[in-house]
C-alpha cells in the first residue's frame, strides 16, 4: 500500500471511530476554517481524477491569513520536502501556505502508467488541488519543474490567481539546454565526456555517473556543504522513473518529454503580477529569468547573487525578503511593474 493509500485508510477508520469539535473562537478575515472531524495537523489527501483512474495526492496547510500560497515542487517527481524551508519564513509573516506532493511523488500515490506524465495532466491536477483546498485569488509559486507547471497553470487558469512566482526556471527548455552547454564548458572536459558516455550507454545508474555530477551539483544546484537535510531527503525520495522520463537523467541539460517545451511567445498572455527569481550560480540562465519579467504584463525580477538552483537555501535572506515584499506589495495593491526587490 502506498503512503497516500495507507493514510486514506487511517483517516476513514479514524472518522468512523468518532470526531472532535473544532476549538471555539473565530478565525481572522480570509483565514482557513479550523479543521473538523479527525484533525491531521493540516494534512489533507486530495482525490485526483485522471483518465487512468482515481488517485490521491498529499497536501499540508500551514498557518492562516489573507495571503495564500500553493507551492509546486521541482523534479518532476521530487517531493515537497526541500520546500520545508518555507516553514521557517512564512508563518511569522502571517502567510498561509500549502506544501503538496504531486502525483507520482513520494508522499502521494505513484501509479505506473506512463501516459499520466504529461504537462496537461499535471495542470488539471493542480486545478483539482486548488478546488479541493478552496483556494481562489491565491498565489502560485513553482520552483524548477514546478515553474513550468505554474506557468502552464497560469496560462490556463489565471483568473484564479492573485499572483504568480516562477522560481529558478526558464520559459524555454531548448534555451535551458543551451545554457547547460555553457555551464558544461566551465567543467573539466574529461568529467563532461565521462557523463556523456554514461548517458549514451544507458548507465546512469552507475555510481560513477552520480560521482561525476557531484561537482556540478555542488556548484549549481546547492552551494551549501553538506546539503541541508530537507534537500537530502527530497533527492532520496525522488521518483527517478518519472524524473528521467520527463527531464532526463540529470540537471545537466534536458532530454525527456519536456525537451521541446517552450512558452517564450506566450509570456505576454500573463496578466497577473509575476515574480521571477534567478540565481547567479543557477542551472538556469539568470539573464533569461530577468528577461521573462519584462515579457509578462506585470513582472519584476529578484536576482540572488549568491544563489544557485536552490537559492532559497544558499541566498536565503535575499530570496525570502524579496519574495515576501512581492507578496505584500500585490496584497496591498502597491505592486508596480519592475519594482526593486527586496
Amino acid at each position: 500500500m502506498s503512503p497516500a493509500s495507507f493514510l486514506v485508510a487511517a483517516l476513514i477508520l479514524g472518522t468512523a471511530c468518532g470526531s472532535h469539535a473544532p476549538a471555539p473562537g473565530t478565525t481572522n478575515a480570509g483565514a482557513t476554517a479550523p479543521e473538523t472531524g479527525v484533525r491531521t495537523g493540516g494534512v489533507k489527501l486530495i482525490p485526483i481524477h485522471t483518465p487512468k483512474g482515481d488517485f490521491h495526492v498529499w497536501t499540508k496547510r500551514f498557518g492562516s491569513g489573507r495571503i495564500k500560497v500553493l507551492l509546486l515542487h521541482g523534479g518532476p517527481a521530487a517531493t515537497h520536502e526541500y520546500l520545508e524551508v518555507f516553514e521557517s519564513f512564512f508563518p511569522q509573516e502571517g502567510i498561509e501556505f500549502y506544501e503538496y506532493d504531486q502525483l507520482g511523488s513520494f508522499y502521494s500515490d505513484q501509479p505506473t502508467d506512463d501516459s499520466l506524465w504529461t504537462v496537461d495532466r499535471f495542470v488539471d491536477e493542480v486545478e483539482q488541488v486548488r478546488t479541493a483546498l478552496g483556494l481562489d485569488h491565491f498565489y502560485l509559486l513553482g520552483h524548477s519543474w514546478g515553474g513550468i507547471l505554474a506557468l502552464e497553470y497560469a496560462l490556463a487558469h489565471q483568473d484564479h490567481l492573485a499572483g504568480l512566482v516562477i522560481s529558478n526556471m526558464m520559459s524555454s527548455a531548448p534555451d535551458y539546454a543551451a545554457y547547460s552547454e555553457v555551464l558544461a564548458k566551465q567543467m573539466d572536459p574529461n568529467v563532461v565526456a565521462r557523463i556523456r558516455e554514461l548517458e549514451a550507454t544507458g548507465k546512469t545508474d552507475d555510481p560513477a555517473y552520480e560521482a561525476s555530477l557531484g561537482g556540478f551539483y555542488a556548484e549549481h544546484i546547492c552551494r551549501i556543504d553538506p546539503f541541508p537535510d530537507p534537500v537530502v531527503r527530497a533527492f532520496k525520495n525522488l521518483n527517478k522513473h518519472v524524473y528521467t522520463l520527463m527531464q532526463g537523467p540529470s540537471e545537466l541539460g534536458i532530454s525527456g518529454r519536456l525537451a521541446h517545451w517552450d512558452r517564450k511567445a506566450d509570456l505576454a498572455r500573463i496578466t497577473v503580477p509575476t515574480l521571477t527569481i534567478g540565481g547567479a550560480h543557477d542551472t538556469m540562465d539568470p539573464k533569461h529569468m530577468a528577461w521573462m519579467a519584462t515579457q509578462v504584463q506585470q513582472g519584476t525580477n529578484l536576482d540572488c547573487p549568491n544563489g544557485s538552483h536552490l537559492a532559497m537555501y544558499d541566498d536565503q535572506t535575499r530570496y525570502f525578503a524579496g519574495l515576501v515584499k512581492f507578496l505584500r506589495a500585490v496584497d496591498t495593491k502597491t505592486f508596480t511593474k519592475g519594482m526593486t526587490l527586496p
